[in-house]
């Protein structure tokens, strides 16, 4: 497992304008799924130890969206053979054994990834109602012992957001496992 921290991209960038299906089959447009403020995109998987340190917080930071008129989804882009546990079957057990409320999406070309400039597990991205990038960052300040956490990055993000004040800065990196790209050869 190689650490990697999220790159930096230009606040503004747009989202991509991609069709992807959740691990049951169901296609999303994601544009569709924009909410009045806009968009918690998280691009994670199940077999990632940063990844799992965090889901519960990632569903917790969906609720607290919902609030705000933020819509979430979480995009597996590790669709790779070697990876048997970020498989769409998997993922289909992920969302029934956490109860997700937001839709957990395949990227089985990983060209949504790739789009994204998304490097590591979890990747965070907010983006307000017009699609364009607010936030990119962490979920807060301590992803090894939710407890200990001192800054919530993420929350405070959204809070900027839905009252229309300029993106927090500085904005902190996302850290995680690599992507397992399919073009790699051990993934």
């Amino acid at each position: 497992m190689s650490l990697l921290e999220s790159v930096d991209i230009p606040l503004g960038s747009k989202l991509p304008e991609f069709v992807l299906k959740d691990a049951f089959g169901k296609d999303f447009v994601l544009y569709d799924l924009i909410g009045k403020r806009g968009l918690l995109v998280v691009v994670t998987c199940n077999h990632c130890p940063y990844a799992i340190a965090v889901w519960d917080r990632v569903k917790e930071a969906a609720r607290f969206a919902k609030k705000l008129g933020i819509n979430t989804i979480a995009v597996n882009p590790n669709i790779h053979p070697n990876y048997p546990e970020d498989s769409p079957a998997k993922m289909r057990e992920k969302v029934e054994d956490e109860g997700l409320e937001f839709p957990y999406l395949v990227d089985e070309t990983q060209e949504f990834a790739k789009a994204l400039s998304a490097v590591c597990t979890p990747d965070i991205y907010l983006f307000d109602k017009d699609a364009k990038l607010y936030y990119h960052g962490r979920i807060d300040d301590n992803w090894q012992n939710e407890k200990g956490v001192k800054k919530e990055e993420l929350k405070d993000a959204m809070m900027r957001l839905f009252t229309d004040k300029e993106p927090p800065k500085p904005q902190y990196p996302s850290m995680g496992c690599s992507i397992k790209w399919k073009d790699t050869v051990l993934g």
